[in-house]
């Protein structure tokens, strides 16, 4: 029994640069032998054959391009001209389908405000079966209430359980190793509260402006492109629950406790716990870079924010007392996006005569662009005398020779989604209750008149959010780019 999958937005950016070397990696692992059809639908003039030149570049990128799997690949491919808000287009999508196939995949590489009307054609088309299964991502609304119209549309058609809202940071290896890390040894587990952790740290840092989304990226900002979703996801997975098993049901109820146990900001600590940049001209590998407002526009005094700091709190047994602050920036010195967990010193340093200082032990979960796992702690430093201590690494990445292929995010959860695996994807009500919080954030930035401060292009963000953490007696970590 075979799968068809149907990506609307077929010649779009995400398709071409995402989706389409995601499905060719797996076809080079051997994963889409359950695949009859990959269809690109859309209501440009593409051809089937200008469609594949296009891709070729990006799928001769990855590092294991076989030409043998290539002709395989183009077998499988189809190219449909039309409208996918329109049930005409997808009944003539309907006769090209794998004749007693196990199921259609739907990829909506669209922008949210066509999700209700390509839901609403496969219901009218009969596409919208039991055993189909739609996939969306981000920007999933732009507030609660968007959300919730959102979906409403999608949900006239699919049930929650056909739904994949796909967030790309739950495909990276790292992040699926957090599980492991947690969950299978005894040594992290007994350790992974307030008792022993000090804070926390999740920073994405990226060295690019708005380039071609300035449009977007103009009207959304950072808190709600990267922490309404990509941060506040990984946060989840730091400080949920152990679950009850691996099952899907199971790992975003733990999720969903999490994010409706974050505390509100409010009033007064909206200016001491969150931060809003905005970078200005600067330099990046010694060249001049323009500032946020040049790029979108010589005319502009946007006041949309390209960097945020928070402080958050997480009110339950495991997390109180323990902040976590979440940073992300446009134009950074270096792009990396890492967790650092940071311990507790000891309690009792039995060095301090010898005049030794007890650094916290350490452990640093490197999402980009390097995927790994580093433990930092202290060892007495080889040679006679003194027991003079020095940080040494422990490195928990799986080495580069176990390492049978290095796969994207994406190819990972292209495979769930063939599976038919929500372990990886985000529930409804975990998307609401994130909105929730960030709306909240907004509504307070509003009401106190919080403004973005600049930086400039080529640091690590504004002055503010190294106060925000020093006021803590802490510091944010120095970034492995």
């Amino acid at each position: 029994m075979a799968h068809d999958i149907l990506i609307v937005g077929g010649d779009g950016d995400l398709a071409l640069r995402k989706l389409y070397p995601s499905l060719f990696a797996l076809e080079l692992a051997g994963q889409l032998s359950n695949v009859s059809t990959i269809t690109g639908v859309s209501r440009a003039g593409t051809a089937r054959e200008e469609l594949l030149d296009r891709m070729l570049p990006w799928l001769q990128a990855l590092d294991d391009f076989d030409e043998a799997c290539w002709d395989r690949f183009q077998g499988r491919f189809k190219f449909l001209k039309g409208d996918a808000t329109k049930p005409d287009t997808l009944e003539s999508y309907k006769s090209t389908m794998t004749p007693g196939g196990s199921g259609l995949i739907v990829y909506l590489a669209v922008p949210p405000k066509v999700f209700g009307g390509a839901c609403r054609a496969l219901k009218e088309s009969g596409l919208a079966v039991p055993s189909t299964r739609i996939v969306v991502e981000k920007p999933l609304g732009s507030d609660r209430e968007s959300f919730l119209n959102v979906n409403a549309e999608m949900s006239e058609a699919f049930d929650e359980s056909q739904i994949y809202r796909i967030d790309h940071y739950l495909g990276k290896e790292a992040v699926q190793n957090l599980l492991a890390l947690r969950f299978a040894n005894v040594m992290f587990g007994a350790l992974w509260d307030g008792n022993y952790i000090d804070h926390v740290q999740i920073t994405v840092a990226e060295r690019v402006g708005v380039e071609g989304r300035k449009e977007f990226y103009d009207e959304v900002g950072a808190l709600r492109d990267m922490v309404q979703n990509h941060l506040l996801q990984v946060l989840c997975l730091v400080a949920m629950e152990p679950p009850t098993s691996r099952d899907a049901f199971m790992i975003r109820a733990e999720k969903l406790k999490v994010l409706k146990s974050l505390r509100p900001i409010r009033n007064d600590d909206i200016k001491l716990n969150t931060v809003r940049g905005q970078y200005v001209e600067g330099s990046l590998d010694g060249e001049v870079v323009p500032s946020y407002r040049s790029e979108v526009g010589e005319e502009s005094r946007s006041k949309t924010e390209t960097f945020v700091a928070i402080r958050a709190e997480i009110d339950n047994w495991r997390w109180s007392g323990v902040p976590f602050y979440l940073r992300t920036g446009k134009r950074m010195q270096t792009r990396a996006s890492e967790i650092l967990i940071q311990f507790k010193e000891p309690r009792h340093n039995i060095f301090a005569s010898q005049g030794h200082a007890l650094a916290p032990n350490q452990l640093r979960i490197q999402l980009q662009p390097d995927e790994g796992i580093k433990l930092h702690f202290l060892s007495k430093r080889p040679g006679l005398g003194d027991l003079a201590m020095e940080d040494v690494e422990l490195n928990l990445s799986v080495p580069e020779s176990r390492k049978k292929r290095s796969y994207d995010a994406y190819a990972r959860l292209m495979l769930e989604v063939l599976n038919g695996d929500q372990t990886l994807f985000v529930s409804a009500e975990e998307v609401e209750a994130s909105w929730l919080w960030i709306d909240e954030i907004i509504e307070q930035w509003q009401s106190a008149g919080v403004k973005a401060k600049p930086y400039p292009a080529g640091s690590s963000g504004p002055v503010d959010a190294a106060v925000m953490i020093a006021r803590d007696g802490r510091e944010w970590s120095d970034l492995e780019g």
